[in-house]
């Protein structure tokens, strides 16, 4: 007779979560255990997007001692062999085989039984156990107060070693924060907060890597190969890299520019559209604040928005150069940034809505966050100390 009932359900979702961890959708993985996708998807929300504590064996840690093992355990015990010879044979460390025996040896007649040793252990596991950041209220407002200034989780992991040497039980790391926030209530933090992290995602994804735009190149320029070596040291502020994010139809766009070795942020507004005058102008209108020993170079990619990098070249000592098309990963500093910056100018959005009061805001938000890239340092700091006293 086929079991029904709420065991059968538990079998179905760990069946459902075992596909989802092996990399399968959430659509098929709904198929091939035959449940409908509302229940899928009802699954994946009511744990944010992650597995629950509650998993089957295959999915457990190889640290844990399987039911095969407790069973090897009984039977060598029984031949009266020593803690000692039984971890060897079984690959496992002496003081595991020795914590295991005291936790369950009966103390009736001193006898091991692995199959009920196993039983215990399972149970044990589902005891659910409160989180660090659910029951420390000061720890949860810091986190909290960061995660609303959109500060990530290893920012904030980094910020509370730097910042409180003296506390170690407030030394998370960055995925226990993740935890808090994906479990809701369960892990202290509320879910809203997942709108405050770069990605907003409700719940979490596998990471998947999007589509390549190629773009033509319509000047003639100096090409990245002929780039001083010195650029790829990051030893001296004053390299920058440039790109427009643009938005619903390519029809706004904003101009961004980041020094590679600080990682410090310029916007540049572009209400008018973003032909090539236009980003001519805003060019020089955001390197007129800067001083010339922080202009030496600018890597663009071969957009039609740069037809006239030759009126903006004098404003760098050592030139304009352009990666070649489609290798965004040779202006890397620039692609990070641009993600970044997603958090706050969607895609798909009117980014012309986006005065200058709003583009200085966010230039602010990132030039004073800790960077892990420049050891927790904000780009603004790293700036500043690479400038002439």
């Amino acid at each position: 007779m086929a079991v029904r009932g709420p065991k059968r359900r538990l079998e179905l979702e760990s069946e459902y979560w075992r596909l989802i961890l092996a990399g399968v959708g959430t659509v098929e993985a709904c198929k091939q255990v035959g449940i409908g996708r509302k229940t899928g998807y009802r699954w994946r929300a009511e744990n944010g997007g992650l597995p629950p504590a509650r998993l089957t064996e295959s999915a457990r840690s190889a640290r844990y001692l399987s039911l095969l093992e407790r069973q090897r355990i009984a039977t060598l015990r029984g031949q009266g062999l020593g803690v000692r010879e039984i971890a060897r044979r079984l690959g496992r460390a002496p003081s595991t085989i020795s914590r295991e025996l005291q936790r369950n040896t009966s103390a009736h007649d001193r006898t091991y039984d692995g199959d009920l040793a196993h039983a215990r252990a399972r149970q044990r596991m589902r005891r659910p156990r409160r989180g660090r950041v659910l029951q420390d209220a000061e720890l949860r407002a810091q986190i909290q107060a960061r995660l609303e200034q959109e500060w990530s989780p290893e920012q904030i992991a980094a910020h509370l070693r730097r910042c409180f040497p003296d506390r170690p039980h407030w030394h998370l790391c960055h995925e226990t924060i993740y935890q808090a926030i994906y479990h809701g209530g369960r892990g202290g933090l509320s879910r809203r907060l997942t709108a405050k992290l770069r990605t907003g995602r409700a719940l979490r994804r596998r990471r998947r890597r999007s589509d390549q735009r190629r773009i033509r190149f319509v000047a003639p320029a100096v090409l990245i190969e002929h780039r001083p070596p010195i650029v790829e040291q990051r030893v001296r502020v004053g390299d920058w890299e440039g790109d427009l994010i643009t938005g619903r139809l390519n029809q706004s766009a904003i101009g961004t520019l980041v020094d590679r070795t600080s990682r410090y942020l310029r916007l540049i507004p572009l209400p008018t559209g973003h032909a090539a005058v236009n980003v001519r102008d805003g060019l020089l209108a955001a390197f007129a604040d800067i001083p010339e020993d922080a202009r030496w170079t600018l890597t663009w990619d071969q957009g039609a928005e740069m037809a006239l990098h030759h009126q903006v070249a004098p404003l760098f000592r050592e030139g304009v150069f352009f990666a070649h098309p489609a290798s965004p990963w040779q202006r890397g500093t620039n692609e990070n940034t641009n993600g970044l910056l997603r958090q706050y100018f969607p895609k798909g959005t009117d980014l012309s809505r986006h005065g200058i009061e709003d583009l200085r805001t966010v230039e602010q938000r990132l030039n004073n966050r800790p960077r892990k890239s420049l050891g927790w340092l904000s780009p603004a700091e790293v700036f500043a100390s690479g400038l002439p006293s």
